[in-house]
This record gives C-alpha cells, sequence and structure tokens, in this order.
C-alpha cells in the first residue's frame, strides 16, 4: 500500500495503522480483507431493505456492516453505520431513511479508494 492510498484513506476516516496492528502486523492480510469489502453485498442490501421498509433485513445488513467497518478500521464509516443501527434496532424506518444518505456518501468515498487501492495492488503483480 503507497502513501498516497494510505494519505486518501486517512482523509476519509480510515486508521490503517490500528487496523494493521490488529491483523497482527500483516498488511498484506489487511489488503486482502480490506479489498473484499468492495464485493461485500451488505451495502446492497442495507440499501434495498431501508427502499422497501424491511427493518429486520436492514438491521442485520447494517449491523454486520458496522462489524466488518470495525475490524477493518473504516472509522468514519463505522460510525455512519452505527448511526444506522441504532434507529432500526428501535424500529424506526424514517430515522434510518434521514441517516441513509451519509451513510451512503461515505461508503461511495471509500469504496473509490478501495477501487483505486485494488488497481494498483494487480498492476504490482503484473
Amino acid at each position: 500500500m503507497n502513501k498516497e492510498i494510505i494519505e486518501k484513506l486517512r482523509r476519509i476516516g480510515v486508521d490503517t495503522e490500528s487496523a494493521i496492528e490488529r491483523f497482527m502486523g500483516n498488511e498484506a492480510l489487511y489488503t486482502k480483507f480490506a479489498l473484499r469489502f468492495i464485493d461485500d453485498k451488505n451495502y446492497e442490501e442495507l440499501v434495498n431493505a431501508v427502499e422497501t421498509g424491511d427493518g429486520k433485513k436492514a438491521f442485520a445488513a447494517a449491523h454486520a456492516l458496522k462489524g466488518i467497518c470495525g475490524n477493518l478500521s473504516f472509522v468514519s464509516l463505522y460510525h455512519a453505520a452505527s448511526e444506522l443501527v441504532e434507529p432500526l434496532r428501535g424500529g424506526s424506518m424514517e430515522s434510518a431513511r434521514k441517516r441513509l444518505p451519509e451513510f451512503v456518501r461515505r461508503y461511495d468515498e471509500l469504496i473509490e479508494i478501495l477501487r483505486e487501492w485494488k488497481d494498483e495492488e494487480e498492476r504490482a503483480r503484473v
């Protein structure tokens, strides 16, 4: 992971240093799991569930995303997921709908950088 990617991640609230520590100093392992986030289906499930009013599915997806983001030190997205989990836990779809745009914005920022990182990793392998 180059310094430019680390800086971009840091600016949007990703603590790569603590994440790599959590992965016992294994940057390659952290990279593998962080880049897998691109393909995680919980985001789509969350958005669809909120749009259709399925609180149970929305809660499950938001809760899963919160855990993944916490483990990967996607701190900013973790907090945005937390802001969804709590109203969903209490059954407030209205509150979740109000908070979803902020989560989507932060998610999109992160995914853009993760895709750039993934492209960089793939170019390095060639």
